[in-house]
């Protein structure tokens, strides 16, 4: 059988309510030259059967059920087992607009050179109603992406397209950025091809409650402030200390890590930014990095006001905590 020119790659685990959507939204992508490859992730809500039901209605969908394995392994799967020399993300429980692929093959043939290209997006909420603000507009060209490497947001991970060639040669996703894998993905893209976003809203990207951006925010802010530091260690020559790693030791350990002093202060200071409105955050998982900032950093504005923010979400005890340590630091 011929060779299709592109693949789309998709990880399901348990997106029942969205998946329907997701893949229709594909399959009647006006660009049709394409295998459709899925991994299920184990899922226990019933996507294994409708994905299932839809390989036997569309000979391009290419299937694969799995024991659960997690999303980095299993975007890296899809990475191995493609056929194609370009590869599109998408997720299970968004909607891909019908031209989608058209644009972004039309860009990347005519573009040489550039490895990744995304899109714009909009957002959706559970029952499919676009919400009143973008959320998807990012910078758009290889040098404007390059200005904002730091701190990003850079792509909408499911609107991207990548040259399958690239994404091997800089070892796909790695394990222990969980929950911003895609941003340590596009810093170690960025040393080696040249990136693009089309300011075309062309997805649709769901949000609700249960989404990984809103369970796991602190996990998600100390990592990528990790893969900043990560960079900073290959563009001065010096082997990246985080790329066979697992998972990422505790904060305090960072500066072991990286054989220097400041990387867990930095780290703190990132996770603190991001935290600031997002109580329940502050509250939570990230109440102990909110204390050692304090402790390091001393009392400033905006950690009073969170330490208010805490009050007013519910926790008095941590609160009253949070405001001693101020007092303390003076």
């Amino acid at each position: 059988m011929r060779t299709p020119r592109l693949t789309v790659a998709m990880s399901v685990y348990n997106n029942a309510p969205y998946l329907a959507e997701a893949l229709d939204s594909i399959l009647r992508q006006s660009f049709t030259d394409f295998e459709f490859l899925i991994v299920n992730d184990g899922s226990t809500d019933g996507s294994g059967a409708l994905i299932d039901e839809y390989a036997l209605r569309d000979p391009r969908i290419r299937v694969i059920h799995q024991d659960n394995r997690g999303l980095v392994a299993s975007l890296n799967h899809l990475f191995v087992e493609a056929s194609t020399a370009w590869v599109a993300r998408m997720d299970g429980d968004d909607i891909a607009l019908p031209e989608r692929l058209a644009a972004q093959w039309e860009f990347v043939s005519a573009n040489p050179g550039h490895g990744v290209v995304g899109t714009f997006s909009y957002l959706i909420g559970p029952d499919s109603q676009k919400l009143g603000k973008s959320g998807g507009h990012k910078p758009v060209t290889h040098d404007e992406l390059c200005g904002h490497l730091e701190d990003g947001p850079l792509f909408v991970h499911a609107s991207v397209m990548i040259a399958r060639a690239a994404m091997l040669g800089v070892g796909g996703y790695h394990p222990a950025y969980r929950h911003c894998e895609d941003h340590d993905l596009w810093l170690r893209l960025a040393e080696h091809t040249r990136l693009a976003n089309l300011p075309r809203e062309l997805l649709a990207y769901r949000v609700y409650p249960e989404q990984v951006s809103h369970r796991h925010l602190v996990e998600q802010a100390a990592n990528a402030a990790i893969s900043w530091q990560a960079r900073l260690e290959r563009m001065a020559g010096r082997p990246d200390p985080t790329a066979g790693l697992e998972a990422m030791p505790p904060l305090s350990e960072l500066d072991t890590l990286f054989g220097r002093a400041g990387v867990a202060a930095y780290v703190r200071a990132k996770v603190v930014n991001r935290m600031l409105f997002a109580p329940e955050a502050l509250a939570g998982d990230g109440f102990g990095i909110l204390l050692d900032y304090i402790g390091e950093s001393g009392a400033e504005p905006r950690t009073w006001r969170a330490a208010a923010r805490i009050l007013r979400s519910g926790h008095p005890a941590k609160a009253a905590a949070a405001a001693y340590a101020l007092l303390k630091a003076g």
